[in-house]
């Protein structure tokens, strides 16, 4: 394969390339159309000049033929980018680009019917026509292209000049290319061959300005997205291979001039070239450097908002990367513009800003700003991010606030950027120190500080409610055991005081003492576990295996101190169950209480033990009391703090009851019948022998 073959292919691929991007991410406008019609004729004619050179089969004319599409097509592309500074007004010589506009038209297709008439006019008229009239041609559409683009660029508006400065590169290289190609060939009568042959190669260079031009101009409606990681690394690794190519060129030549000393010099030269690459790689500041600089020169936007938003919210959201919340809020404001350090102050309900947390190394220490900080109430009323060299420099921007008096005069501050959740509600300020690399402060840069600030408030406040939600549930958990307590040392005081009225009759009665004081004792034991339980919020006892029978039985003998004494049908084997021994009687006490309540002095109150078909212990209490209606066992039963018993009650002991039964994977249910009856009954979860026995080794272990 020839070189010419080689260099024309080079620009074969590289506008296939282009062609097939801008094909698409086409969005119908004209302008786009002109655009993939421009780059796939280029790729046409560099395929077909690659072939020529290889086989030589295309007729001459045909060949030129190519070349004048190719370069009229491009030329009309020019003139497709005028429309719209002349329908708007800003092009100041309208009546010029007109002009060219049908110059355009006229001079290729007079060269193009020359190329073909050209045979016949030289042998007809050998004294008017001869060849160099066709390279004057050539010559003519390039000078006409370097024409167009120098008006196009010139009546651009100045402020949006860096929307279309790589196509005017592109293209004014390609026709400066060839107004040189076809100068050289009207003066020397002959076309250069190395000019000929490099022209697909330099061609190649061509597509990558016009990706980033597209990009840069959406009114194309080419929706061309260039990554900004992958411009990044190739630049990287483009610089690197130009630094090593450039540092191999250097050790050759000092080993050559080097004499004795040469080969040795050459190799701490290159030892020492990659030390400084491995350095300049890895340096924070350069790296920031190398990113402004690409997003200045090589986007419409200084950030890839889709990529930033997903690197702010993976950084707030990165629970395992070892810093607080309040960290990762400095850290991912601070990276948007790469400065490399912060602190971070939240408001109080004081309304005063209390240092939560700093990162890096600000040479700030500051723990406590005033509410009423004159800087604070500037950012609070208007929403300002604060830029502290522009304050210094441009007072009249920021109505007569001056730079705090709380910052050290030579700290690294840079930026004060508040937090807002609500509207004129700051709940925190952010503190910046100054970046790695100059950053172009603007509008874009300080509405994304804006919108990452509001992300991340709002991640400070669902943290901040989070942690007052969890104390919350603490003392909601225990007020809820104080109040179960209170509950059963209601009951007990209420069985101290039967003792203390019937002391006065029956104190002589040695039977009366023996049972007052069996009655102390057991008040006294119930109380000090339930003084343990509300200690250690709930957790004082562990569970252990009790034998369900004999639980009932000492539940029924304390309640037989209120009428109606309530009777005990027992299960004839016994049943173990796993349960906290002094929670499990409170709960039956709780509904047998209830039963005797219901039923009055003169009713009926019966306690039954048994299995269920399940396998499932059962214990039901039944009354012949007033009952309940559907209604009322729906809504008010189990509600807590709902009672029917006046002050006398608390409206707590059947939620209790049941919420404890559930937690042993049991329930607890209610049927009723108003003016007849009412039965609870208690389904707990049965402890196997043989899983008690092993539950017994374990606990003696």
């Amino acid at each position: 394969m020839t070189i010419g073959a080689v260099s024309y292919l080079a620009g074969f691929f590289a506008f296939l390339f282009l062609t097939a991007l801008v094909l698409v991410s086409w969005r119908g406008n004209a302008t786009g159309r002109w655009l993939i019609l421009a780059s796939a004729v280029t790729t046409a004619w560099s395929g077909i000049l690659a072939l020529q050179d290889l086989y030589h089969f295309f007729p001459s004319a045909f060949i030129w033929s190519v070349e004048i599409i190719r370069t009229y097509i491009w030329l009309l592309f020019l003139g497709r980018l005028f429309n719209p500074l002349k329908e708007s007004g800003a092009g100041s010589c309208s009546t010029v680009s007109k002009l060219i506009d049908r110059g355009v038209h006229v001079a290729a297709g007079v060269v193009a019917a020359y190329v073909w008439i050209s045979p016949v006019l030289d042998q007809a008229f050998p004294d008017v026509f001869w060849p160099a009239l066709q390279l004057s041609g050539h010559v003519c559409l390039a000078l006409i292209g370097l024409i167009l683009i120098e008006q196009y660029f010139r009546n651009v508006r100045t402020d949006i000049r860096w929307r279309i400065k790589f196509l005017c590169f592109a293209l004014g290289g390609m026709f400066a290319y060839d107004f040189y190609l076809y100068s050289d060939a009207l003066l020397f009568r002959h076309i250069n061959s190395d000019l000929w042959t490099a022209r697909g190669a330099v061609s190649a260079l061509l597509p990558p300005l016009l990706i980033v031009s597209a990009a840069r101009n959406p009114q194309w409606s080419v929706d061309v997205f260039v990554s900004r990681q992958v411009v990044f690394h190739s630049a990287t690794l483009l610089g690197s291979g130009f630094y090593l190519l450039l540092m191999a060129t250097a050790g050759y030549y000092i080993k050559i001039y080097g004499g004795e000393w040469g080969a040795v010099a050459q190799i701490v030269f290159l030892v020492g070239a990659f030390l400084l690459l491995a350095l300049l790689l890895f340096s924070g500041q350069m790296r920031a450097r190398m990113r402004v600089f690409l997003s200045k020169n090589f986007f419409n936007y200084a950030y890839d908002y889709r990529e930033e938003w997903l690197r702010i919210i993976t950084m707030l959201s990165d629970t395992a990367s070892g810093l607080s919340l309040e960290e990762r809020v400095i850290v991912a404001l601070g990276q948007a513009v790469e400065s490399p350090s912060g602190v971070l102050w939240v408001r109080e309900s004081n309304g005063h800003l209390v240092w939560r947390a700093c990162f890096g190394d600000p040479g700030c220490d500051i723990s406590f700003i005033d509410r009423d900080d004159a800087l604070v109430r500037y950012m609070e009323d208007k929403e300002w991010i604060v830029n502290l060299p522009e304050m210094v420099e441009m007072p009249e921007m920021y109505h007569g606030v001056v730079r705090p008096s709380w910052l050290r005069p030579n700290c690294d501050a840079w930026l004060l950027v508040p937090l807002f959740q609500q509207k004129h509600r700051m709940m925190g300020l952010v503190l910046l120190s100054r970046p790695r690399t100059s950053i172009q402060w603007n509008w874009e840069v300080i509405d994304l500080l804006k919108t990452s600030s509001r992300l991340a408030a709002s991640y400070l406040a669902l943290e901040d409610a989070g942690r007052a939600l969890a104390e919350a549930r603490q003392f909601e958990g225990f007020n809820r055991l104080s109040a179960f307590v209170i509950h059963d040392l209601k009951n007990l005081i209420a069985q101290l005081s039967l003792v203390v009225r019937n002391a006065e009759r029956h104190h002589n009665n040695p039977e009366f003492m023996r049972d007052a004081i069996k009655t102390v004792d057991h008040a006294v034991g119930r109380m000090s576990r339930l003084l343990s339980q509300l200690k250690n919020s709930g957790s004082g006892q562990s569970e252990q295996i009790i034998d369900l029978g004999e639980l009932l039985r000492e539940v029924v003998k304390a309640r037989m101190v209120q009428a109606p004494i309530p009777t005990c049908d027992m299960f004839r084997k016994p049943i173990r169950i796993k349960a906290n021994r002094d929670r499990l009687a409170s709960s039956f006490e709780h509904i047998i209480q209830n039963a005797q309540d219901a039923a009055g002095k003169n009713g009926r109150v019966r306690v039954r033990m048994g299995l269920s078909e399940n396998g499932y212990a059962t214990v039901e209490v039944e009354d012949n009391g007033v009952g309940m209606d559907e209604e009322f066992i729906r809504t008010r039963l189990f509600k807590p703090f709902e009672t029917t018993k006046g002050v006398t009650g608390m409206g707590i002991g059947a939620y209790e009851s049941r919420e404890y039964i559930r937690s042993l994977g049991g329930e607890l249910s209610v049927k009723s019948e108003p003016g007849k009856r009412t039965l609870f009954t208690f389904s707990i979860p049965v402890v196997s022998d043989s899983e008690a026995l092993a539950l017994n080794e374990v606990k003696s272990a």
